[in-house]
């Protein structure tokens, strides 16, 4: 059977805390690490529903994993019943702990972002609403393979589905004396006018997390929920900084479209421009006057000026004509665009 050991707590989800614990066999091999999310029994229906749609959703990409084919059973040091959900354990913390520690690159919020529509388009493909997507909500798995970058070294997942729901579905979280479904900073602005759950709440929530990860802050500068409710109400959006990439503008201006169906899907979302990589595709005219589709590289890390060169241009032969004592010339070349080739495309 192996031990269990209570290791450190790890935080409170929407409905329950969180601990890692460590599993130990008796066999004396490397012991594992688990999170597990316990709740008591007065909140084990809304445990039971996060455990339910998990188990759906188990081995499906950009979600976190859960263990076991049921809620584990306990008792409290105070006697009350305690139920536990087994899950993978996120050793990089949340998105939250990174964003505070460092500043995210370029690359890295565009590596993640797309991890986290690929998770979206499995809670979405399965007729689920996450309705609380934010940064402390997304998990951070070290990986051995850093890959092409060198930049991204995290795996992120989303977890906390404590307050998921069915698409189209009135959320049993919206309550009587508040408008919101999950935390106000995150949320649309139909969700808090009708209180359903539609799927573009989500790409509401996943362009409040992309401004955050450029910026370091919340995506409003409001604390208050009912200043942020009125904005909402007004068809207001997070304002987007100048110093925000312009392709990345582009796809936070889609995510914070007024209308619900401009936002698009998950899917759609994962071919918006701001998510192909360094690829940018051009138009050139080839032989005889045909276009034809040309993808340009540039490699940003090759991005940084190069020196002029000098190139020495001696006289002309004097066989074209007399040519009496000049100084050499001296032509300045510049450098060739950094890492840029030119790719056919068919």
């Amino acid at each position: 059977m192996g031990s269990m050991e209570f290791v450190k707590p790890l935080g409170k989800g929407s409905y329950g805390s969180v601990n890692l614990i460590k599993l130990t066999k008796p066999d004396g091999s490397k012991p594992h690490y688990h999170a597990v999310k316990s709740s008591f029994a007065h909140d084990f229906d809304s445990l039971y529903n996060e455990f339910q749609i998990l188990s759906k959703l188990r081995d499906c990409p950009g979600i976190v994993r859960t263990f076991g084919t049921s809620l584990s059973r306990g008792v409290s040091d105070q006697g009350i019943r305690v139920y536990g959900m087994s899950m993978e354990y996120a050793a990089g913390g949340s998105l939250t702990s990174l964003i505070e520690k460092r500043l995210l690159t370029d690359t890295m919020i565009r590596d993640f972002t797309r991890m986290i529509l690929e998770g979206l388009v499995s809670v979405h493909a399965n007729g689920y609403v996450h309705c609380d997507l934010k940064p402390d909500n997304l998990l951070l798995f070290p990986r051995d393979d850093v890959g092409v970058t060198k930049e991204v070294s995290y795996e992120l997942k989303l977890s906390d589905f404590g307050m998921s729901t069915e698409a189209g579905e009135g959320s049993v979280f919206w309550e009587f004396d508040s408008p919101y479904l999950g935390t106000p900073l995150y949320m649309s602005p139909e969700s808090v006018h009708y209180g359903v759950a539609e799927k573009s709440l989500d790409l509401w929530s996943l362009g409040c997390v992309v401004l955050e990860m450029y910026t370091g802050k919340s995506p409003w500068h409001l604390q208050d929920s009912e200043e942020i409710l009125r904005h909402l109400l007004d068809g207001k959006a997070p304002e987007i900084p100048e110093s925000v990439p312009w392709e990345a503008r582009l796809f936070l201006q889609t995510c914070f479209a007024r209308n619900p169906v401009e936002r698009g899907s998950a899917l759609g979302l994962l071919k918006h421009p701001f998510l192909l990589s360094d690829e940018k595709r051009v138009m050139v005219t080839g032989a005889g006057g045909r276009r034809m589709s040309v993808a340009v590289v540039l490699k940003s890390k090759d991005s940084v000026k190069k020196p002029l060169r000098l190139k020495i241009i001696p006289p002309k032969p004097p066989q074209f004509k007399k040519v009496e004592n000049r100084p050499l010339r001296l032509k300045i070349i510049p450098p060739k665009p950094p890492g840029c080739n030119l790719v056919s495309v068919q």
